[in-house]
């Protein structure tokens, strides 16, 4: 089974100095972190904040070549944890062909905003997470780390990149 979610939020990591995407379920029973790089997290970011880039960033790119071919984004899901490792497929639409192509969960998480469409969780993984958090609990997200790496987002300055876009 399947769970829709939404993004809660990206933070950094206090321990791994590593950025994440938290997302939680619309009934509030669920929440799964997934740590990515810094460049998803802007990735991810952008829409979020309703920013839009003077050219296409790679999301962009690649959802506009799928219109292009007559393919939609239907959803995306997170399918599985192996290792420490989350997986996840973009699932489209072509006339009458449904395809599921592999993604890493940021990429994934980066289309289906720009796109409006669900991100979906296997029931499963959220529930082996939640198993993992009892006992031994411990703070993923601060409030203070929260509102660091918001501030780190807000001062982006695209014109101090070394290549332009």
């Amino acid at each position: 089974m399947l769970i829709k979610m939404e993004i809660f939020g990206l933070a950094m990591d206090e321990k791994t100095n590593m950025p994440l995407v938290i997302l939680k379920d619309e009934e509030d029973k669920y929440i799964l972190p997934i740590w990515i790089g810094a460049l998803e997290a802007m990735a991810i970011s952008i829409p979020l904040k309703g920013m839009s880039m003077p050219r296409p960033m790679t999301h962009d790119l690649f959802l506009d070549t799928l219109n292009n071919l007559g393919a939609h984004l239907l959803h995306v899901e997170v399918t599985e944890i192996k290792e420490s490792t989350y997986y996840a497929v973009i699932v489209l639409q072509q006339e009458e062909n449904v395809l599921r192509i592999d993604s890493r969960p940021s990429d994934a998480i980066a289309m289906a905003v720009r796109a409006k469409v669900p991100i979906m969780v296997r029931q499963q993984i959220l529930e082996d997470i939640m198993k993992e958090q009892q006992g031994d609990y411990q703070v993923v997200l601060d409030d203070e780390e929260s509102k660091k790496w918001a501030e780190i987002l807000e001062k982006f300055n695209l014109d101090d990149t070394k290549y332009k876009m």
